[in-house]
């Protein structure tokens, strides 16, 4: 029987592989979530710099794809010390988008001091990486980068998740497609859902269950299933759209006013200190 591509990339992990049930329980989770039959860890094995951790991020996490729906790897690398400490600016971050099976991959990686970084700048975008359950590629410094999440959290997240609405929303009103209007939405409840519970869900299905959420969202997500681009008109008209958009961003408003969460990260040091380890401890190291 052929290797699973699914199967073979869920199972990367940096040292000793990890057990054949915790690869297998990845590649299910991928492969329900969408993802198409791409061989995802030749992507890992390919990179010139060990990679810390890849994740799928996109749609697929955030539970509408469609089915021509590009795959979106998200992590974090390791340059060595070298190119750090002389005269030549490092590559902190890369970006490479190709096609592979009939399927669009996009990669994104930045070192990850530079990861820390946005971390600490209370980016939800790059925390919702570091957390996806879609896992290509891990490590035991990605462990330790998500044993420090509860110390990231902070209310002013609630900024980040309200701006990327306001630009969302924006670019819905000038093309009337399903997929901006997806991400007004998802992004405004996740930020509602983060500030409630201190806990960050990007899975819009989820989130519609867990939260009162505007009754059409399902009927959304099934139209852009059948394509990428499709107008939401047919679905819900602009006005009531227009009401409940507003309606999401006071519920933000109050749930930021309300929260628990501290208004800075706590975790600097930490990232710090762990920052050294990776880098010092890094296999071939210059």
């Amino acid at each position: 029987m052929p290797e699973d591509p699914i199967a073979t990339g869920a199972a990367t992990e940096a040292g000793p592989g990890p057990a054949p049930g915790a690869a297998a329980e990845r590649a299910a989770v991928l492969r329900a979530a969408g993802l198409p039959a791409v061989d995802l860890g030749a992507v890992v094995a390919e990179q010139d710099d060990p990679l810390v951790f890849a994740t799928v991020s996109g749609a697929h996490l955030y539970g509408f794809p469609s089915r021509d729906s590009d795959v979106d790897l998200r992590g974090a690398h390791l340059l060595p010390a070298a190119a750090l400490l002389g005269l030549h600016e490092p590559e902190e971050s890369r970006t490479r988008m190709w096609e592979q099976d009939r399927t669009e991959l996009d990669l994104v990686s930045h070192d990850l001091r530079k990861f820390a970084r946005l971390l600490l700048r209370r980016n939800g975008y790059v925390l919702e990486q570091l957390l996806s359950p879609l896992v290509v590629h891990t490590t035991p410094v990605h462990d330790e980068l998500l044993a420090l999440v509860p110390d990231l959290l902070t209310a002013h997240h609630a900024h980040h998740y309200r701006g990327f609405a306001g630009t969302q929303w924006r670019l819905f009103e000038k093309t009337g497609e399903l997929k901006p209007l997806l991400y007004t939405l998802r992004v405004l409840l996740t930020g509602i859902h983060l500030m409630d519970s201190g806990r960050v869900q990007p899975h819009l299905p989820t989130l519609v269950a867990e939260l009162a959420a505007p009754a059409y969202i399902p009927e959304l997500i099934a139209a852009k299933e059948e394509a990428e681009h499709g107008a939401a008109g047919e679905v819900v008209d602009a006005e009531r759209l227009r009401g409940d958009v507003d309606a999401l961003h006071a519920r933000l408003d109050a749930a930021q006013d309300a929260t628990t969460l501290p208004d800075a990260p706590g975790a600097h040091e930490a990232l710090h200190d762990l920052i050294v380890r990776a880098r010092t401890d890094r296999p071939g190291r210059s």
